[in-house]
């Protein structure tokens, strides 16, 4: 059976070696606060620092960009449009439309704030294994209900793949070919529907199972985090890029 790849979950770098939970916590500080920013110069501070954390991290720059390269890809098709949507001084004109500077400055501040986000969440919540990851966020006090979404998620995933994999054999064993036509978005609405109704009652079937073993809503770990003077000193660092971003944010006369 076919599971996710933790492309970056194992290495010996410094960010590796940080408590999961610190970096649970470091990638919601920082990336909470870039998400809300309107202005450019914090949204540029913001990718460099995830810059930084990718280099800290030592992870795969060819792999890092292509992960980006998705990202930019649904990010390249807003540059098609907001540009030309919001009203303002008028810079290149294609027939009757006008691509406006404020329009391109709202389309570079999101592509600047959402390569910060993604590289951020990549250098520390990417390096954090599956295994790893359920048990931090328990002890982080997230809802419990929370942690069985992303550990079921991840568990069942490529089990709900590999059976949308089998039905499509199926109709192409059948002689289904997809077309433009209403046949083909038929064919697709049923397969939807049965993969929904395949995966219901799987659900139904895992949760009896889990409770003839004795589940009650809490799963538990042996895993043991421990919290080092490394991780204190990386947390002071994330909450003061954290508080820069915002002054210059919100209060840019205050500080050069």
């Amino acid at each position: 059976m076919a599971a996710i790849t933790e492309h970056f979950a194992s290495g010996e770098s410094l960010i590796h070696r940080i408590d999961p939970r610190v970096r649970l916590l470091c990638g919601a500080l920082v990336t909470i606060p870039l998400a809300t920013l309107n202005s450019q110069p914090p949204a540029i501070l913001g990718l460099a620092f995830g810059s930084l954390l990718i280099l800290a991290a030592r992870l795969n720059l060819v792999k890092v960009l292509k992960r980006l390269a998705v990202v930019n890809t649904f990010i390249f098709f807003l540059w098609l449009f907001l540009p030309f949507s919001l009203p303002g001084n008028a810079i290149w004109s294609f027939g009757p439309f006008n691509a406006t500077t404020e329009g391109v400055n709202l389309a570079l501040l999101i592509t600047i704030k959402s390569n910060a986000i993604v590289l951020t969440l990549m250098a520390l919540m990417g390096t954090i294994s599956i295994q790893n990851l359920g048990p931090a966020i328990q002890q982080l006090g997230i809802h419990q209900k929370l942690c069985h979404i992303l550990l079921f998620t991840y568990r069942y995933i490529f089990v709900i793949h590999q059976e949308y994999m089998t039905m499509r054999t199926a109709m192409q064993a059948r002689g289904f070919k997809p077309r433009t036509n209403a046949h083909t978005y038929r064919s697709y609405a049923w397969l939807v529907g049965m993969l929904l109704v395949k995966s219901w009652d799987r659900a139904e079937r895992v949760q009896g199972a889990m409770r003839c073993r004795g589940f009650h809503g809490r799963f538990y770990s042996l895993t043991e985090f421990s919290t080092k003077p490394t991780d204190f000193i990386f947390l002071t660092v994330c909450l003061m890029f954290t508080a820069r971003i915002i002054q210059l944010e919100f209060f840019p006369g205050v500080l050069p």
